[in-house]
């Protein structure tokens, strides 16, 4: 038996979907650019933009082009 508050590591191949509230991942075999897309499209609105430019930011996905006015 685990501790109350005891931590649980699993590694990325382990996991095949995470469900949210706004959807359902289905990460298995995917890469992890795809992984990275999947996560941020069922995240909370509020955090999607973040969440894309800390995974540009970590070159797992590309950079949006800046746009112009």
């Amino acid at each position: 038996m685990l501790d109350p508050g005891a931590g649980v590591v699993t590694s990325r191949a382990d996991v095949h979907y995470v469900v949210t509230e706004h959807g359902i991942a289905y990460l298995h075999g995917k890469t992890l650019r795809q992984r990275a897309e999947a996560l941020i499209a069922i995240a909370d609105p509020r955090f999607r933009d973040g969440l894309y430019e800390f995974a540009a930011r970590a070159r797992y996905l590309e950079a949006r082009p800046a746009l112009v006015a």
